[in-house]
């Protein structure tokens, strides 16, 4: 089958399907194609299915603490093969409920999901495996992003992250390689489900991008919480089968060690999605790191292909893919109009317990900026306290000049929701940290500690808060 349109966008996550709806919003013809279901990593394999799974984790570690409540129940069973029902249905949902494929397709462009691997012809030209022949005059790359693989002896033996959401059952023991924000989800919610964790991570704390005390923090929750937390580990030698599962070898300070688990995960980071596309026969060129090489309207080498989301290795969250596609459809129907600003970035985890962050990490801020740091720990915020849920703490990073917020980091109950506060509060313009201790905030609620920081921030300052000086938390 052949067909000529305007647009060609090939993936179908958040950055295709953004991309695609706004190709069509601008009048173009546009085709959407996906080597699977609609949707990308974020619907099948990402945010969506895993935030199920940290879910019931959670709803398992609520069950264990009801007796303190005067609730009396047996201790929590899991039925996993239900719970994979239950994450079934909630992506077929989420799948039913969202708006771009209705759009997409409502507006006129054709998607063609389950269509295979799609790879270039020439410039203005891509195949499928399913024999798909489509000409764009404009191409927009969205094909997301894959599992690093290492180039250890028995690699084979080790799985992905993916294969970890896929299993059927909970298996008895786990060497996770990786405690990035992947490593560190899979670890929590199996270690919840009854798995025993061994969780390595090659440089000097987990969590290795998030702000210091914070990753300390989550280490030592883990470790309070039975799983086995090696940092700076040392080196790998090799993987290899055993009758019960895997053997993983590594040496530090020239000693050997040998670990071995029903499965060994490897997750140390996430790489560009291109390796069908034929990249040559486009001319497009990639970075040393193999990510698509694109300026700041997301424009590649060649002119007239332009690229969205993880492959772009920029910012790899589901809301920065959507960004992304609606800035890359943009700019390939409008000449560039439209570059790729700075602007608020939350992110956060499915950990138990939970971390977010945005802006500038402590470290990171010293670098340029006279800062005063503020934090406030959950056992002194009520509502915390209602909840049983007092460990972890709010920081608040502030420049000690400009009284600006530079980041805040948030790590224990709803931490992702406490710092989307802040990040609304942030793109709204409120930088001034007297500006936020000020904000009235329903007591009691978890955002009052974001609040209580502000205003420690302040008075360090010297500014005026006003009645929130003296305020309870």
């Amino acid at each position: 089958m052949s067909s000529k349109v305007d647009v060609v966008v090939i993936g179908a996550g958040p950055a295709g399907a953004m991309a695609a709806a706004r190709a069509v919003e601008l009048g173009a013809s546009t085709a959407l194609v996906t080597q699977n279901d609609f949707g990308g990593m974020a619907a099948n394999d990402g945010p969506v299915p895993v935030r199920t799974l940290a879910h019931t984790a959670r709803l398992m570690r609520d069950a264990r603490q009801l007796g303190r409540y005067g609730v009396t129940i047996d201790e929590p069973v899991l039925d996993y093969s239900r719970m994979l029902e239950r994450v079934g249905e909630v992506v077929t949902d989420v799948r039913t409920v969202s708006s771009l494929p209705k759009q997409i397709e409502s507006r006129g462009a054709t998607v063609y999901e389950n269509a295979g691997r799609a790879s270039f012809v020439d410039s203005h030209t891509i195949v499928t495996e399913t024999g798909l022949h489509l000409q764009g005059d404009k191409i927009i790359l969205c094909t997301g992003g894959v599992s690093k693989s290492l180039p250890i002896p028995g690699f084979e033996c080790t799985s992905t992250h993916s294969d970890a959401w896929g299993l059927t059952s909970v298996p008895p023991s786990i060497i996770i390689v990786g405690a990035g924000a992947t490593g560190a989800q899979v670890a929590s919610i199996f270690n919840t489900f009854g798995s025993h964790i061994d969780l390595f991570e090659a440089t000097p704390h987990i969590l290795p991008t998030e702000d210091d005390d914070v990753a300390a923090a989550v280490a030592d929750a883990f470790r309070q919480g039975g799983i086995e937390v090696h940092e700076k580990f040392g080196a790998i030698e090799s993987f290899e089968k055993t009758p019960n599962g895997v053997r993983m070898t590594f040496s530090k300070d020239d000693q050997r060690h040998t670990v071995e688990a029903t499965l060994a995960v490897v997750a140390v980071g996430w790489a560009a999605d291109t390796q069908t596309l034929n990249l040559a026969a486009a001319g497009v060129d990639v970075t040393e790191r193999g990510f698509l090489k694109v300026n700041g309207y997301l424009q590649t080498t060649v002119p007239h292909i332009f690229a969205a989301g993880d492959v772009t290795g920029r910012v790899m969250l589901a809301s920065e893919g959507l960004r992304d596609g609606f800035v890359a459809a943009t700019n390939a129907l409008q000449d560039s109009v439209l570059p790729v600003s700075d602007h608020v970035i939350p992110a956060g985890s499915f950990t138990d317990p939970e971390y977010a962050s945005v802006g500038l990490t402590e470290r990171k801020a010293r670098e340029s900026h006279d800062v005063v740091t503020a934090v406030v720990d959950f056992g002194t915020v009520t509502r915390a306290i209602i909840d049983g849920q007092t460990f972890g703490f709010c920081k608040l990073i502030v420049d000690r000049k400009t009284t600006e917020i530079l980041g805040c980091h948030v790590v224990g109950e709803r931490a992702v929701d406490i710092v989307q506060v802040a990040s609304v509060a942030l793109a709204a313009g409120m930088r001034r940290v007297d500006d936020l201790a000020r904000v009235a905030i329903s007591f009691p609620s978890y955002a009052h500690i974001l609040i209580n920081a502000a205003v420690k921030a302040a008075l360090q300052l010297n500014l005026d808060v006003g009645w929130h000086a003296h305020e309870a938390s």
